[in-house]
């Protein structure tokens, strides 16, 4: 970011120039990765599998805001199979126990632990690809032969290798706004799809 701070002359041209920046990577994200991840979700609501999302930050509000897009936003059909969709980020309560008696490294898997089951999908959202309590919870997952979504950024870290499916914002280290932006619009970019495909492909 501060190669465009630097080269903007005033708010106007800084502007533009930021939103050029992320339209740039907005075009480098991988188009295969977003639709084997919505073949992911797709295979998830047709055996009725929960799909899970983590982060923290700024990601953990991304991934409530994924929750709700598919879990609420996409069921437009009364008698259609919902996606279930559950955000680990939403309850202070359980955060603040397990934190507090476990540690917050713990504050994803021990949820995981009680409500997963076989087929479920555990979607993990961190910029550095690095974060102690997103990998914990995927290596718990992988191990359970579960499949782990990873939207990641910088370079990737070791969620990106954890990863079965990873929706990639490379940037230079501690770009958060950038890859966090990129991902909000992957979210929307699939949420609009799964309901066009609910709806009977009608535009909505």
């Amino acid at each position: 970011m501060q190669h465009i701070l630097k080269k903007s002359r005033d708010v106007l041209d800084y502007a533009g120039n930021y939103l050029e920046y992320v339209a740039t990577l907005l075009k480098s994200v991988e188009r295969e990765a977003i639709a084997l991840f919505i073949d992911e979700l797709e295979e998830a609501r047709k055996r009725q599998n929960t799909v899970f999302f983590i982060g923290n930050g700024g990601s953990a509000v991304t991934a409530t805001h994924m929750a709700n897009d598919f879990g609420i936003g996409s069921h437009v059909k009364e008698d259609a199979y919902p996606y279930r969709a559950l955000a680990l980020t939403d309850n202070t309560a359980k955060i603040t126990a397990i934190s507090n008696d476990y540690g917050y490294n713990d504050a994803f898997v021990r949820q995981l632990k009680i409500h997963y089951r076989p087929g479920d999908k555990l979607v993990a959202i961190s910029a550095s690809g690095n974060s102690p309590n997103i990998i914990v919870a995927c290596e718990w997952v992988k191990r359970k032969g579960g499949a782990v979504i990873g939207f990641t950024g910088f370079s990737g870290g070791k969620l990106k290798s954890l990863s079965d499916i990873a929706i990639h914002v490379r940037t230079p280290e501690g770009e958060y706004g950038p890859v966090e932006d990129v991902h909000m619009a992957v979210n929307h970019l699939v949420y609009m799809w799964l309901r066009h495909k609910e709806a009977g492909g009608d535009a909505l």
